[in-house]
């Protein structure tokens, strides 16, 4: 008999400590991931509670269902059939669930626990609210928390502004609607005018419409010279008369044909 006390061994409270410190690390690296990958998917008006409540993972643990499977076993003692149970395949973390933890992040997340007794950490895994009051005071959990909450608070801000403002922009529109319909309608009237007369002005001054009114002087000039001819011969009008008249007469005639022909040749070569 005492043989049998002597060789059996007494394990203290803190023998566990570093078991408990390394399933209290894994936990938090858990739930850091999840968060990270909420925070990912995470629409804009959702809560992170919501979105945690939504996970299928935590249906899979039957006692501690809010933990991750590392942990929950990590936590036992390593007894040949913990060992079994712990390398089932359905107690493994899936690899594209869980992505690797930088050490900076695990570095951080031991200054957070090493201070910490085996009593307080034993409540961090028995404790649902005092785990997530942890989890929330992390650094890594409040700044992406803090970043979406003032997010938040300008968009609210903005919408508020936007909407403190549609009274402004209904009155604006209207006006809009009346000078459109008033005003604007009397300057495209006026403006349709303009084009009009801008259209009969350049049509006047076509290089055609400018040979036909000469072509007309042209024929002026030729039959005005006929009717002095004609005055002649009646001996309607004297000799020195008819001389002046008929000269100054042809003179233009053979300008205006000239200026005629030259312009022809001009624009159909």
């Amino acid at each position: 008999m005492h043989t049998l006390r002597s060789n059996r061994k007494t394990v203290s409270p803190a023998a566990n400590f570093p078991s408990v410190l390394a399933s209290i690390q894994l936990l938090v690296i858990s739930r850091l991931k999840v968060n990270r990958k909420i925070n990912d998917m995470f629409k804009f008006w959702g809560s992170q509670e919501q979105q945690a409540d939504a996970d299928p993972r935590p249906q899979e643990v039957s006692t501690n269902s809010w933990y991750s499977p590392s942990s929950s076993s990590s936590s036992r003692p390593s007894t040949p059939n913990s060992i079994n149970t712990m390398q089932r395949p359905g107690d493994q973390p899936q690899p594209h669930l869980l992505s690797p933890v930088s050490p900076t992040e695990a570095a951080a997340i031991i200054v957070y626990l090493k201070d910490k007794s085996a009593d307080e950490l034993r409540k961090l895994l028995s404790d649902k609210e005092a785990y997530q009051q942890f989890l929330l005071s992390l650094d890594l959990v409040k700044t992406p928390n803090n970043l979406r909450d003032e997010l938040r608070n300008e968009t609210l801000q903005l919408a508020r502004e936007n909407l403190a403002k549609e009274s402004c922009m209904t009155e604006l529109r209207n006006q809009c609607m009346i000078i459109r319909t008033t005003e604007l309608a009397t300057a495209e009237e006026k403006l349709n005018e303009l084009n009009r007369q801008k259209a009969e002005i350049l049509r006047s001054y076509s290089p055609a419409s400018l040979l036909h009114q000469l072509q007309e002087l042209i024929n002026k000039t030729d039959e005005e010279s006929e009717m002095l001819h004609k005055q002649l011969l009646e001996k309607e009008m004297d000799v020195a008369s008819f001389v002046h008249k008929y000269k100054k007469l042809r003179v233009d005639y053979h300008k205006r044909a000239l200026t005629h022909l030259a312009a022809t040749t001009s624009l159909s070569g």
